[in-house]
């Protein structure tokens, strides 16, 4: 299904491989501080770029952490609809080094099984998602003959979302005048499959919690006193023991209280998502078996359903040879993925109370739960604009709309607070795979993912502007 939009992205794929082995240099890890340089010269990178594929307007805000970088091109049409693209430029740190193929900020191509791929930090997550856009927004100009875009288009790119978005809230309600849109087209997810074309349509939350168990008040000879006073380390296996019950449920007091249950047309439209539960298994999962709640696909359970995780526990002697101690302290974090309805703020006292009922005497506990959180986010299915993102990736992708499928990320971000702070439905557009090994050693971008979401970007601007947006 040639197009005027495919056949200019297809003449300068160098173009957006020039500009990702430049920026993929960068290592602009924003968790570091000794990376702030860094993640500076990566903003200012971006805004040159922006600059150069003909942006009028470009902005680095700064915050009390990493810069974000704004940039806006009106629409000659009176009365055209404003698209806001969302995505980030900071990266995740690169440990464990060892077990990089190639240096993480040396891009490289590789030839894989689905094509070629570009191995680098960042490859996809998310300097490969924002980086289609630049060439995108060319053959939107180039394919229609115009000066401006069809739809006004504004692009804000975060550099703190790998740590939290920490000021990313406070940003967004003191530029909301700037930021004001009718459609938010969020740029940091992917696709089921090469060949499944598939939109998100929903990204859990996220809250954590650390819990120290303290009991004696130093480390004791477990000869002289083992057996005689409580473990701290016995008592937080136990706790996290309790966690789930027998049926994978999480244990919490009232966790699922808020939960928004699936429907049947949700359940329906995830059952029509193609999955390989052996190949995943065997591959991007890199596990033995699956778990999880009962009564659920592993799809439900990975993209829409909440879950407790234990990232972490430590404690006592863990050095060569043996350390013969109780003890004083034990200590664990442990994080909650949210889904639709639920409240990072709700977390706490649930925390708290699990805690409570399960420490036994002579064991004092200590729950930490930081303010914040990431609030779950969901796209309705039935909003303005959704049915011109289905024709934009299915014209790349050489099918009919009807043929793109809807899929739910259970990873987390700040598409919350776009919602809440702007009022604008959500539209999702990445070029992500599920073996894209974001956040792990190697991670890649398989580029053809990237050619076809330049021109699905392409599209969509000419699509949104026949959507008769509300007033607002």
């Amino acid at each position: 299904m040639d197009s005027p939009e495919r056949a200019f992205v297809t003449a300068h794929l160098d173009d957006l491989h020039g500009d990702l082995d430049a920026w993929l240099r960068i290592p602009s890890i924003s968790a570091d501080p000794a990376h702030a340089s860094d993640v500076a010269a990566s903003a200012e990178w971006l805004a040159a770029a922006l600059r150069r594929t003909g942006f009028p307007t470009v902005e680095i805000w700064p915050t009390p952490g990493a810069p974000a970088v704004f940039a806006e091109w009106p629409s000659a049409d009176p009365g055209a609809p404003v698209a806001l693209v969302y995505g980030h430029h900071d990266v995740q740190p690169v440990d464990p080094l060892e077990l990089w193929v190639h240096p993480p900020f040396e891009p490289t191509r590789v030839e894989g099984p689905d094509g070629p791929e570009l191995h680098a930090r960042g490859a996809i997550d998310d300097k490969g998602n924002v980086a289609f856009h630049l060439l995108g927004m060319r053959a939107h100009l180039a394919a229609t003959g115009r000066d401006t875009p069809a739809v006004t288009v504004k692009v804000l790119v975060e550099g703190e979302e790998e740590s939290g978005s920490p000021h990313f809230a406070d940003l967004l309600r003191a530029r909301a005048d700037r930021l004001r849109c009718d459609v938010v087209v969020v740029s940091d997810t992917g696709m089921a499959a090469p060949d499944v074309p598939s939109a998100v349509v929903a990204m859990r939350g996220l809250a954590d919690a650390e819990i120290t168990l303290r009991g004696p008040d130093v480390d004791l000879h477990s000869g002289s006193f083992g057996g005689g006073v409580p473990n701290p380390l016995h008592a937080m296996a136990t706790l996290i023991a309790s966690l789930h019950d027998a049926q994978g449920r999480v244990t919490l007091p009232g966790f699922y209280d808020a939960v928004r249950p699936l429907t049947d047309r949700e359940r329906e439209l995830m059952r029509r998502v193609p999955f390989d539960e052996s190949a995943w298994l065997a591959g991007p999962a890199a596990s033995r078996t699956t778990a999880g709640e009962t009564g659920y696909s592993t799809l439900e359970r990975i993209g829409a359903r909440p879950t407790a995780e234990v990232n972490g526990m430590w404690g006592g002697y863990t050095g060569p040879g043996h350390k013969t101690i109780i003890p004083a302290e034990a200590h664990a974090k442990v994080t909650f993925r949210l889904v639709a309805d639920q409240r990072p703020a709700d977390l706490a006292d649930q925390v708290r109370a699990w805690v409570a009922a399960n420490t036994p005497e002579g064991i004092v506990a200590d729950v930490h739960v930081p303010p914040g959180g990431v609030s779950p986010c969901a796209s309705d299915l039935d909003s303005p604009g959704m049915a011109a993102l289905l024709a934009a990736i299915g014209r790349a992708n050489d099918r009919d709309p009807g043929d793109v499928l809807f899929t739910r990320e259970g990873g987390s971000g700040p598409e919350a607070d776009l919602v809440d702070v702007l009022g604008a439905p959500l539209l999702f557009l990445g070029a992500g795979l599920p073996t894209d090994r974001i956040h792990s050693p190697n991670e890649r971008v398989l580029l053809p993912m990237l050619y076809r979401g330049a021109e699905a970007a392409a599209h969509l601007w000419r699509e949104l502007a026949a959507v008769p947006f509300p007033a607002r």
